[in-house]
């Protein structure tokens, strides 16, 4: 038996590089690094599993996309991308960052939401489907998940972020509000209270649970934000060379499950089963 509190040997040894390189957004990275480079990776693999090697193009959607944190970086690669948003303001905003970021021929945003997708999109059109920060906010998570997984293409990618429970009940108890930690903790939603802006928190199990009865096998789960919603801001900015080791002390702990449960969000990657006889 593998021991769990050691690092696996990980295929993300170029881990953070891709988000680090925009010096424009350093904390940005904090909260993307992780998960880009994990989906980066995951499109590579999709991109030679079809054999489109020679134009490197899959059709990806982003649910809840917004003004394009990861549309546009996954456009950059080469691929069409898709957002949905209910926002209009964010796709007006996803439209100036195509335009500034010359994939504007590559990003397409459309308004609309999880729970109605196929009323903007085309079941089965995808070859990958991000849904990231989407599940806390719609009324059945299941239900959710269900369509973003009807979006995609037999052997195709799912993609899902969400809260995680622990990451709140931590950061409530380490600022002293110990009575609103164990309330998140009591909550079936993990909600410390009425104040609470999040309106549903995830373990790693519930989050798994959600993609395994939705036909996807999990291929991959990791804690994002581990630390650095915990580190003092000006630390970061100020003490050379510590945004650094703080992304790849980040990306370490990501992938060893016992540090799953305390992570502000939980990332599960996740790949449809091929139908047979295709």
């Amino acid at each position: 038996m593998s021991d769990p509190m050691r690092p696996p040997v990980s295929h993300h040894r170029h881990q953070t590089a891709s988000l680090r390189s925009d010096p424009s957004r350093p904390r940005a990275s904090l909260r993307t690094a992780v998960v880009w480079d994990v989906l980066k990776d995951a499109l590579d693999r999709r991109v030679k599993a079809t054999g489109r090697e020679s134009r490197s193009e899959l059709d990806v959607l982003d649910t809840g996309g917004g003004s394009g944190n990861f549309a546009v970086p996954v456009a950059r690669l080469g691929h069409r991308v898709t957002v949905v948003d209910p926002s209009p303001n964010a796709l007006f905003a996803l439209e100036r960052r195509a335009a500034e970021a010359g994939v504007a021929d590559r990003v397409r945003g459309v308004q609309g939401d999880v729970l109605g997708l196929f009323d903007v999109v085309d079941r089965g059109g995808f070859d990958a489907v991000l849904c990231h920060g989407v599940l806390e906010y719609v009324d059945d998570p299941a239900e959710g998940v269900r369509l973003a997984v009807d979006a995609l293409r037999p052997g195709g990618i799912l993609s899902l972020l969400g809260a995680g429970l622990g990451g709140a009940v931590l950061a409530r108890a380490l600022a002293g509000h110990f009575t609103e930690a164990r309330s998140a903790l009591a909550d079936p939603a993990g909600r410390w209270g009425e104040g609470d802006p999040v309106p549903r928190r995830f373990t790693a199990e519930q989050l798994t649970a959600l993609v395994e009865a939705a036909g996807v096998r999990v291929d991959a789960v990791h804690g994002v934000r581990v630390f650095a919603d915990l580190v003092p801001g000006v630390l970061v900015d100020t003490e050379p060379g510590a945004l650094e080791a703080l992304l790849k002390l980040e990306a370490v702990a990501a992938e060893l499950p016992a540090f799953h449960s305390v992570a502000t969000q939980l990332h599960v990657l996740g790949e449809v089963r091929e139908t047979s006889g295709t």
